[in-house]
């Protein structure tokens, strides 16, 4: 299992970034809000899922990141340097936390969901998880969690019960200010 922090400091692709991160506590939403925007790079980053594929990581895109307190995964909104969504990132974890210096981080369940803008959905990575109880990085416990974890978004997703995905859209709209963020009833602008 992987630590992963979401300053992203050992990145070596990016070489200039700018960094954020603010706690939230309200009705709407309670955990950490980080933005990481990429300044500068060695080169950009592409993925591909299914037909499509997709530059994730370039000079001037912005990742806004966030940590629901008590949930086990973590939702990154990937924007290019026009401020449009490329997708969303939600990546399965067994525990979240804070380093001293206020970084957030969390410990990888090595399932992912990534969900297109044109709202096509993809499960990754399963063959990842199996190996790792295979190996016994991971208990059958662990294992179950990752699993169940991963079917209650999908269903969420399905439901159009996700709140994340426009929460992160209206954050965009405002500018990606941490500082005034704010929420509605759907994440919306109040």
């Amino acid at each position: 299992m992987k630590r992963k922090f979401g300053d992203r400091a050992n990145w070596r692709r990016v070489t200039q970034r700018k960094f954020a991160s603010r706690y939230v506590e309200n009705p709407y939403f309670s955990g950490y809000i980080t933005l990481y925007g990429i300044e500068a790079l060695r080169e950009p980053l592409w993925k591909t899922y299914g037909r499509h594929t997709f530059r994730i990581a370039d000079k001037g895109y912005s990742w806004l990141q966030y940590y629901p307190k008590d949930a086990h995964y973590i939702i990154t909104a990937m924007f290019d340097d026009r401020d449009e969504i490329v997708e969303w990132y939600i990546d399965i974890c067994k525990n979240q936390g804070v380093t001293d210096q206020g970084v957030p981080w969390f410990d990888d369940l090595y399932l992912d969901i990534v969900v297109l803008r044109n709202g096509e959905v993809f499960l990754l990575d399963q063959d990842e998880l199996d190996d790792a109880l295979g190996r016994k990085v991971i208990t059958q416990r662990d294992y179950e969690l990752a699993t169940q974890t991963a079917r209650e978004v999908l269903q969420m997703i399905d439901a159009h019960a996700f709140p994340y995905f426009l929460m992160s859209l209206n954050h965009c709209r405002q500018g990606f200010e941490l500082d005034v963020l704010q929420f509605g009833e759907s994440g919306g602008v109040q």
